[in-house]
């Protein structure tokens, strides 16, 4: 007696409205967790609190990252997350440059002239418009310390 009788067009318009809607909100659904933006600062952190000089290295699942002398953000498929650094400010380093160099091994007094261009250098990279770069894959983290200036060198 409650029950509509099935040959009724507005339930069949009814059943498929839903289900394209229902289909609608599944298609948009992120296929992927966005990225862990917090591991990645507290890697960032430990290096950078670190009392000798060190390097760390960190995988990220992200297609892009945004570096920022108190705060990184990874972005992916699945969105966008930032986090801060508790311990700063770091260096972020751009490739081409000669802090890439000195990022990925190079020692400052091969690659800078004295500890004064090494410091107005990162003074540089701290001071420059934060920008999305491409990344491969991972975050490459090194303290250095030379004649006085210590820094936390931070590229993806």
């Amino acid at each position: 007696m409650f029950d509509a009788p099935v040959d009724t067009w507005y339930l069949w318009l009814g059943v498929a409205t839903a289900s394209a809607l229902a289909f609608g909100v599944a298609a948009t659904l992120p296929t992927t967790v966005p990225p862990d933006a917090q591991r990645a600062a507290a890697t960032v952190d430990a290096v950078a609190t670190s009392p000798h000089n060190a390097t760390g290295e960190h995988s990220v699942d992200a297609t892009a990252v945004e570096l920022g002398s108190r705060r990184i953000a990874l972005r992916n498929d699945g969105g966008t997350a930032h986090a801060a650094f508790a311990y700063g400010p770091i260096t972020p380093v751009r490739d081409g440059t000669a802090l890439a160099a000195v990022l990925r091994g190079e020692p400052p007094a091969k690659v800078f002239q004295n500890a004064t261009a090494f410091r107005a250098a990162a003074a540089e990279a701290r001071n420059r418009t934060r920008a999305w770069r491409e990344t491969a894959g991972r975050l490459v983290v090194r303290r250095v310390t030379w004649e006085g200036v210590d820094v936390t060198l931070v590229g993806a």
